[in-house]
């Protein structure tokens, strides 16, 4: 019997509807009695509470101890110097599949090209002060960082020399004048664990368990079971039409020269796939969607 003995922080804000989601696939609902209710609960012996918090705040509380496990970005642990174990990235769509760039940027006519051309005394705001101290640093740069609490990109010239920010494309930076010379860190969304809690066998089996739901329910997205029947002489035409996951289960079917078929495709590609199957001779096709995959 599983006792109740995790205590989970999911983050609020820009991934709180994509986090929900995740866990509400993977059989994991979270509940709470409104949308900025911070406490919530999860129905799931492994379980005990659940906080909605502020990303920039997570990866030092599980640090603490506060709480056992958690989801946030890479950057928020590397931010806070957060001492917690990386479980796992999550990656929530093929959209956040792609990493978060943390960058070093400077006007467009700037004549700096690198870290290494920044001088001493030079002017750089961020969200994330104490990553940029220690990259200006590491670089031997006696840089001067200030704070920002947001629209940093416009702060070039007049009040920073330079600003250190995320960005995926680098395009909002481009229309605001600005150009990215170097490259702080790479984020992705991460789930992470307390030290201390990841050593006890019981508290890690349960983060282990609950992985396996949150991973196989990711990889599901975007793929579809597909299931036919096919006779004989059209079996080998048919399998190659299949892009398997593995390959594709095929069963004998009792007192016919024909064989039932099914492998997991692509949503993406089923638009194509079936009436090409058709055309190789597969009949009876169902496509059926699929929760998780756990391999």
């Amino acid at each position: 019997m599983l006792h109740a003995m995790l205590r989970l922080v999911i983050p609020k804000g820009s991934l709180e509807r994509a986090t929900m989601q995740l866990f509400e696939d993977a059989d994991l609902s979270v509940t709470r009695s409104s949308e900025v209710d911070y406490k919530a609960t999860i129905d799931d012996p492994r379980v005990a509470e659940v906080r909605v918090l502020r990303p920039q705040e997570i990866g030092r509380y599980v640090s603490e101890g506060l709480f056992d496990i958690g989801i946030t970005g890479r950057d928020w642990v590397e931010e806070t110097n957060s001492d917690v174990v990386e479980l796992t990235e999550l990656h929530y769509s093929k959209a956040t599949a792609r990493p978060i760039r943390m960058v070093l940027a400077v006007a467009q006519d700037s004549p700096y090209r690198s870290v290494a051309d920044l001088p001493d005394g030079v002017r750089v705001h961020t969200e994330y002060p104490e990553i940029t101290r220690r990259f200006l640093e590491k670089n031997g740069v006696n840089g001067v960082v200030s704070l920002s609490y947001g629209a940093t990109e416009a702060k070039v010239p007049e009040i920073a020399d330079a600003v250190v920010e995320i960005t995926e494309t680098g395009r909002a930076l481009r229309a605001a004048g600005l150009k990215v010379v170097d490259e702080v860190l790479v984020s992705y969304t991460l789930l992470i664990a307390n030290p201390l809690a990841y050593a006890d066998p019981e508290k890690r089996k349960a983060m282990e368990q609950l992985m396996v739901l949150l991973l196989g329910s990711l990889d599901a997205r975007g793929r579809v079971m597909v299931k036919l029947n096919v006779d004989e002489p059209n079996l080998a035409a048919v399998i190659d039409l299949l892009p398997a996951l593995k390959s594709p289960t095929v069963s004998k079917l009792f007192g016919q020269d024909a064989y039932a078929v099914e492998t997991v495709v692509a949503k993406s590609m089923i638009n194509t796939l079936i009436p090409a199957l058709v055309d190789a001779g597969a009949t009876g096709i169902l496509e059926l969607p699929i929760s998780k995959i756990v391999a």
